[in-house]
């Protein structure tokens, strides 16, 4: 139950792939960190917690599972103290030209277009900018007031699962706020005033396919509302929700060049323009046809294709290497997250990739 779910306890999700620790809790969110450091924001009633044990248990019986079968000599030597605490490599945002200039958008995803009429929804906060925001996004309640519906941090060029909500839900979104204060960690930097922006979406659109339209933020259709705009607060009232998707889809100079740029099937990867080489993971990038493949077969295929592109540039120091691996479920990047963090562990600096050129599906490596 999501109520037992703490601190410290091991969780795995409900309805989609993928576990780890809990790190934090803030409202009705759990922050779940994978075995490979990544946090992901999941809703408390989506963990299932399945161990209670200690971290030092736990790597224990990591260990056991993990290790070959050597002698009991060489298995002491190998056991790690107590004391010890694995180190993983911190993945630091990336500022990007233009990047000082805020620019936030707050999206809707529909879990499935075909049946709007008893889906449920996904609220996105999306971070164009180098700036770290803490925000609170809420909703009115029926005396006046406001009620919170998620407050934390979004940290530069990321978006963040705000809530997932059903039908009977929509009703409360009738007018919705976010406030926020823009900074930066560990350097100077301009000084933003901060903001409220409060809007009054009609709920109608939340139940009319032709209202979710393509945004650059997101891989499928959406309702999507600017929050800021060019560094200019939204003004408050109701927004028309057409125009803006229409006008936030028309890709800006620097998006002219996101995501899904034509790849050769079998070739040799080299530099562009920027010297840094992009290779599209993408399972229809790689074959032409998929069929009698599982998803097994297709995942190794990719993972053996990221392979060779690493090994073949292993010994080009500072070479830039962007693999596009798309945001769906996150197995292909948890996969290639593992790869760098053991095979490649040392030889290489792992960040993501520009939210500008690549969206979130997107992973930067730099050869050491």
């Amino acid at each position: 139950m999501a109520s037992s779910v703490k601190i410290g306890d091991t969780v795995r999700f409900l309805n989609s792939v993928g576990g780890g620790r809990v790190t934090r809790i803030e409202a009705n969110m759990a922050f779940v960190t994978d075995e490979d450091g990544f946090d992901t924001p999941v809703l408390l009633k989506e963990c299932v917690v399945v161990d209670n044990s200690t971290a030092w248990e736990r790597a224990q019986a990591k260990n056991r599972q993990d290790a070959p079968a050597v002698s009991a000599v060489k298995e002491a030597e190998k056991t790690p103290s107590k004391d010890y605490t694995p180190v993983e490599p911190e993945v630091k945002p990336t500022e990007v030209e233009g990047g000082d200039i805020l620019n936030l958008v707050l999206g809707f995803e529909a879990d499935d277009l075909k049946r709007l009429s008893d889906t449920s929804y996904f609220a996105y906060l999306v971070n164009d900018s180098n700036y770290y925001l803490y925000f609170t996004y809420m909703s009115a309640a029926a005396d006046g007031g406001w009620n919170t519906r998620y407050a934390g941090i979004v940290e530069p060029g990321i978006q963040v699962l705000l809530e997932e909500f059903g039908k009977d839900a929509v009703s409360s979104l009738e007018r919705i706020a976010i406030q926020a204060v823009a900074f930066k960690k560990g350097k100077e930097f301009a000084m933003k005033t901060p903001f409220s922006v409060d809007i009054k979406p009609d709920i109608t659109k939340f139940f009319k396919l032709h209202c979710f339209k393509s945004n650059p933020y997101f891989e499928t259709p959406v309702i999507a509302f600017d929050i800021v705009k060019n560094d200019v607060p939204c003004v408050r009232g109701q927004l028309d929700v057409e125009k803006l998707v229409q006008s936030v889809s028309k890709p800006k100079p620097a998006d002219k060049k996101r995501i899904k740029r034509p790849v050769v099937k079998n070739t040799d990867y080299r530099p562009g323009a920027s010297g840094i080489i992009e290779v599209d993971l993408h399972i229809d990038e790689l074959v032409d046809t998929t069929a009698g493949m599982s998803n097994a077969d297709m995942l190794n295929l990719q993972v053996d294709e990221f392979r060779k592109v690493m090994d073949s540039n292993l010994a080009n120091k500072g070479q830039k290497i962007v693999f596009i691996h798309g945001k769906g479920d996150g197995v292909l990047r948890h996969a290639l997250v593992k790869e760098l963090n053991h095979r490649y562990k040392g030889k290489v600096e792992v960040q993501d990739a520009s939210f500008r050129e690549y969206g979130f599906g997107a992973t930067q490596v730099t050869i050491r």
